[in-house]
């Protein structure tokens, strides 16, 4: 536990691929000490270690004495485990996405943070994509999602379903975005080059009467990030990848507050004159898992609500859950069928 106003030690569980990128961005942040690192593998946690002039704990234990809070990117079916024991020894924690591999191992996670009083931070790290930070300003109330998150296989990320390594990026997102509690859910998806689905398609329905249709794969020749948000008075496209945010809406023709990229047309019909008006967003030149780390410092400091608390982690992965859920059913019946 950290007293406010105290700049918090922090370690980084788990030195693969995201936790070295963890590690370097830690590195960076001035209002946390970066104390030390630990994985299973001695040689490549020595390897961070030095990198930036930190201390490689050979047990987890003693990394959790040495610290106020500790990321933790391990694989998916560690997580419990090893947050569990972060949150028992009195740690903040931030976890990379999903939270856990069950909807039971994250609730029993979510309730034993917030009965300690601790902060649990999930990893989703689209929140902190420059072009989704563009649309603050904007009366974002989407009707239907169209999202696409396509990539070239890794077997790092394939110790879990695409639902859970890919997809579940958008579907936190979108309930952000949305705000309402899902009404139903149906999906569909293959297994390709894994025991699990690789690529994956979701139909999820929401209360408020939005619609989200959302694709994953990670069997495509090419990478792709891109959402589409249709609402009332507004088309929004975003580009995770670039970062990009482009708007097209309709607005009324004395509306002195707009100042768009480009008039696309007028509409004369009625008493109202409108216009209709296309926006190029101004994207902040923002390192998205940097935002993310300092956030979450931010929070251990001073005891801020994470902007994506574990609560919010447990949301999509139910979610997710349901999904999985739902593809496991349709392949059922196909295998009846054949």
């Amino acid at each position: 536990m950290t007293s406010q106003g105290q700049i918090p030690r922090i370690g980084v569980i788990g030195t693969g691929h995201l936790g070295s990128l963890h590690a370097k961005m830690l590195a960076q942040i001035p209002s946390a000490v970066f104390v030390g690192v630990h994985d299973t593998d001695p040689a490549r946690a020595e390897q961070v270690a030095s990198m930036h002039g930190v201390r490689s704990f050979e047990r987890r234990e003693d990394l959790l004495a040495a610290v106020d809070a500790v990321t933790v990117a391990t694989v998916t079916s560690t997580h419990h485990n090893v947050v569990l024991a972060a949150l028992q020894a009195g740690k903040h924690v931030l976890v990379e996405k999903p939270i856990t591999s069950t909807t039971e191992e994250a609730q029993q996670l979510v309730d034993l943070a917030a009965s300690r009083g601790l902060t649990l931070q999930v990893g989703h790290i689209e929140r902190f994509n420059p072009a989704i930070l563009a649309l603050e300003p904007l009366k974002v109330r989407p009707l239907f999602i169209e999202s696409h998150r396509l990539a070239q296989f890794n077997p790092r990320g394939a110790d879990v379903a695409v639902v859970l390594d890919l997809m579940i990026h958008d579907i936190d997102l979108i309930l952000s975005l949305v705000g309402s509690p899902v009404d139903r859910i149906d999906a569909n998806g293959v297994a390709v080059v894994s025991d699990t689905p690789d690529i994956a398609n979701a139909r999820i329905q929401f209360r408020n009467g939005c619609v989200a249709n959302v694709t994953a794969s990670r069997i495509s020749q090419n990478k792709m990030r891109k959402m589409r948000l249709f609402q009332h008075d507004a088309y929004i496209s975003i580009d995770f990848a670039q970062p990009v945010a482009e708007v097209f809406r309709i607005v009324d023709e004395g509306d002195a507050q707009v100042q768009p990229t480009m008039l696309l047309g007028k509409i004369d019909q009625g008493s109202r004159k409108r216009l209709i008006v296309y926006e190029r967003l101004e994207i902040p030149p923002l390192n998205a898992l940097l935002e993310e780390m300092r956030s979450f410092v931010n929070c251990v400091a001073t005891g801020a609500t994470p902007v994506v608390s574990g609560r919010d982690g447990l949301q999509a992965l139910d979610v997710a859950a349901e999904i999985l859920r739902s593809i496991e059913s349709h392949t059922v019946r196909s295998s009846d069928r054949g």
